[in-house]
């Protein structure tokens, strides 16, 4: 199949760089990179004269090319574009756009390969414009859209699903105990008087042989789920490296907790494994008072306000203290327990719909595979 250069099938216009003083409360929104992410909902305007082409309107194809990678389909209307972001104009050749936009999709983890800069990686306009991508008829770029356009769907449905299973736990959790960070239904305990804190560590990356074991060393990256086991772990450390090094081996039942990297995700351990220096363990809770599901539920209504109070001179993160002075209702227990048994059973429903997301994402990487690969 004949392949072309990106450079020579589209132009590609860089936003403007608005200032600080430039972004008010009136205007046109101006859109940075964090407001195609999602990462940031700080959304600033412009009001006043701006160059015609870094206009942007529904339909347009926008693309990231510094610090975060994407290739985005805009249908937020009428904004401007900030900079670091390219706008596609299809001037040089007839293109279908949703092709376009899975080529690229495709390219731009190589690309990340190539990006220059210390502090804010940034790919060159030349590596990009010589990015060579296949390039057939027109009507064959609409059935390879059309085909992937589907198999896309089909993910992003999936995805959607155990989006809502998690807000159906989250209303449920309302509803049996209201909004606990507001209301006093229930007495509030500080965390610190219904556990002790275990804090992770590293152990030495000079000591290969520590790096192979058989018990589970995890990081943040795992947290997030209900319950975790080893299948996501790190590493496998030996215990010669918890011997010598800050991690501990947390037995199974515990709540495993962010501080820093991945500030406020929290899991359930079901095996014994231990923890980076990004994790603290909460132990030793009374399973006659509470449930340990119910509390990492508790953990998690309070993750927007840890995000809040987050400090650190280069990695931003809370304290022990920050984390132990959590206030925790007490409900009675068969009410946690009614609570935890309800969330067991939408847990089974993801697992199933997690298997066939996997399905599912493992035919859409395939396709993407046989079309640009």
């Amino acid at each position: 199949m004949e392949q072309k250069r990106l450079g020579d099938l589209a132009t590609y216009i860089n936003g403007y760089a608005f200032k600080p003083e430039d972004r008010g409360k009136e205007g046109l929104p101006i859109i940075r990179i964090q407001d195609l992410t999602g990462n940031t909902y700080d959304l600033g305007f412009y009001n006043g004269d701006y160059p015609e082409k870094i206009e942007i309107n529904d339909g347009d194809i926008l693309i990231s090319w510094s610090a975060s990678l994407g290739v985005y389909i805009w249908n937020r209307g009428k904004a401007l574009l900030n900079q670091h972001i390219f706008k596609v104009v299809f001037d040089k050749e007839e293109v279908n756009k949703q092709y376009f936009v899975f080529a690229v999709k495709y390219n731009l983890k190589e690309m990340g390969t190539k990006a220059h800069g210390a502090t804010m990686k940034h790919i060159v306009k030349k590596d990009f414009d010589n990015t060579l991508v296949p390039f057939p008829t027109i009507e064959k770029q609409d059935v390879i859209a059309e085909i992937l356009s589907k198999a896309a769907y089909i993910v992003d449905a999936r995805k959607q699903e155990l989006q809502k299973l998690d807000d159906l736990v989250r209303a449920r959790f309302v509803e049996m105990f209201g909004d606990i960070r507001y209301e006093e239904k229930y007495q509030g305990i500080p965390l610190r008087r219904l556990c002790t804190t275990i804090s992770g560590g590293t152990p030495s990356t000079k000591c290969s042989e520590y790096y192979e074991g058989n018990i589970p060393w995890i990081s943040t990256v795992s947290l997030g789920p209900n319950y975790i086991d080893g299948s996501t772990a790190k590493g496998y450390i030996t215990q010669e490296a918890i011997d010598n090094s800050a991690t501990k081996l947390i037995p199974a039942g515990n709540i495993l907790f962010g501080t820093r990297v991945g500030v406020g995700k929290s899991s359930i351990n079901d095996v014994a494994l231990c923890i980076n220096q990004d994790i603290v363990a909460i132990v030793g809770i009374d399973k006659n008072r509470f449930n340990v599901l119910f509390i990492k539920y508790v953990l998690d209504t309070y993750q927007s306000y840890y995000d809040s109070i987050k400090k650190g001179a280069t990695i931003l993160g809370i304290t022990g203290d920050d984390l132990k002075n959590t206030l925790i209702p007490v409900p009675p227990l068969e009410l946690q327990n009614q609570f935890a048994d309800f969330v067991k059973v939408v847990d089974k429903s993801k697992a199933a719909v997690q298997k066939a997301l996997d399905q599912a994402q493992l035919l859409f990487d395939s396709l993407m595979q046989e079309y640009f690969g």
